[in-house]
């Protein structure tokens, strides 16, 4: 029986999507977090439970072809976001094709195979938003970054590899002012303080959405606030403050209330011409989401013909940008502010064979029932999109989707492991597929997005 703080000589055999190496001794495995495969090391076992052990990197004796130091970040053993970083590019790409190979392989699929992972070739400063925690220690210092791996703890951050280099300016602009201005920052424990997060989102253009995220409805001298951050960074074209008085790990509440400036920002994707709300759901790599969406368009095979229904739309882009390669289209979305969007920019395109509703997408009786509402009881969609949360979709709503009987069913997902539950449970439903194509919408993190096409 292995016993911690043993000294083992191992070599790595695998990496996680956790950013852990696999090693196995005496057919015991053990994870061995900063290990790549290929790598000879010596560890010292720090956990151990009847199925696996953990072990500390104290050497390595003989390191992988895959290790890099080029892509190096000094947050990014702490923080946690960006796990790959100490690998090459092209084997991170490898093990997401395979993240999404082994999700599926854990239901008993192995039929279906994962073609090479999609990429825009950019690694760095692909995110358009970001959304920084704030919090302040019992000497008064004020941290603004991000969570320390498995915990609450915020990591002050410098820069961050991830985010374009105006955010943070805008960040580190932001704790000075919290501190010249002696502005009480959220303590989770005891529910005080006022400021939560910074959240930033910012377009194509470069222009830039301030909101702050605050445990109560205003902000002291916040004229004196606009007029500072317009003078020092003119990238910024609205500031606004959310709402959020819940104790919870939901980062925004529903109310916001405009500072200065436009409450929306505009981008450019798959040649729309995008409104967005800081509530609108938006792909935060633009490159890649147009990539992922004209793959997710070819997958539907499209004649010009079909009624597209699109689930979980958000500010409608993905069913926007095929929108002028089917007859009509309706999406549905439970945010709102989002459906004010998706409608806004379907008239701001000039495209006129769309229609939009709030709904639960989750809800299969009740998205149908608005579908008909909407467009009438003989409403049949021949193509479904769905773009679901990580959780991915229930029963219920596969059940009613195939129940609809539609030819294709377009199935995005961003968690593996729910993708391949899903076809499961399509298969059983009367849909199929022979390959699924992963997308690398988050360089450097553990995280793939997958796309994938079921036909009845």
């Amino acid at each position: 029986m292995m016993k911690k703080n043993t000294l083992l000589e191992l070599t790595i055999d695998d990496m996680n999507n956790l950013g852990n190496g696999v090693a196995h001794t005496d057919g015991f495995a053990v994870f061995v977090p900063g290990g790549v495969t290929g790598d000879r090391i010596a560890g010292k076992v720090i956990k151990v439970t009847k199925n696996y052990a953990v072990a500390r990197i104290e050497e390595i004796l003989s390191p992988s072809p895959y290790r890099t130091e080029e892509r190096s970040c000094p947050y990014h053993k702490r923080c946690g976001g960006c796990i790959y970083r100490n690998i090459t590019r092209e084997y991170e790409l490898e093990i997401k094709r395979n993240t999404v190979l082994s999700a599926l392989r854990r239901t008993g699929i192995t039929d279906i195979s994962a073609e090479r992972t999609v990429t825009d070739g950019v690694a760095d400063r692909y995110r358009n938003k970001a959304q920084y925690p704030l919090s302040r220690d019992m000497d008064g210092n004020i941290s603004i970054g991000f969570f320390s791996q498995k915990s609450h703890d915020v990591i002050d951050l410098e820069d961050c590899q991830q985010l374009p280099e105006s955010f943070t300016r805008i960040s580190l602009l932001f704790k000075e002012y919290i501190k010249d201005n002696k502005i009480s920052v959220y303590d989770e424990i005891s529910g005080t303080g006022l400021v939560r997060h910074l959240y930033l989102r910012t377009a194509m253009s470069g222009s830039i959405l301030m909101c702050i995220v605050i445990n109560g409805v205003s902000l002291p001298n916040e004229d004196s606030l606009v007029k500072f951050f317009r003078d020092k960074e003119p990238r910024i074209c609205g500031i606004s403050v959310n709402s959020n008085r819940k104790s919870t790990n939901v980062i925004l509440g529903d109310s916001y209330r405009l500072l200065w400036g436009e409450e929306y920002l505009e981008d450019v994707m798959c040649s729309l011409t995008l409104r967005l709300s800081p509530a609108s759901f938006y792909q935060v790599n633009r490159s890649v989401a147009e990539k992922l969406y004209s793959l997710a368009a070819d997958k539907a095979g499209l004649s010009g013909e079909e009624t597209l229904l699109d689930l979980f739309c958000g500010a409608g882009t993905i069913g926007l940008s095929m929108a002028h390669r089917v007859k009509r289209l309706f999406g549905v979305d439970i945010v709102p502010d989002a459906i004010e969007n998706a409608r806004y920019n379907a008239k701001r395109n000039g495209i006129t064979n769309a229609q939009f509703a709030v709904a639960d997408a989750a809800d299969g009786e009740g998205l149908f029932a608005a579908a008909r509402k909407a467009l009438g009881d003989d409403f049949y969609a021949s193509v479904i999109i769905l773009d679901p949360p990580r959780k991915g979709c229930s029963r219920e709503l596969l059940s009613a989707v195939a129940e609809h009987s539609p030819q294709r069913i377009v199935y995005i997902s961003c968690n593996p492991d729910t993708l391949a539950r899903d076809i499961v449970i399509l298969r059983e439903l009367g849909y199929d597929t022979d390959t699924v194509t992963p997308v690398d919408m988050f360089p450097g993190t553990g995280h793939v997005e997958s796309v994938v096409c079921l036909r009845r």
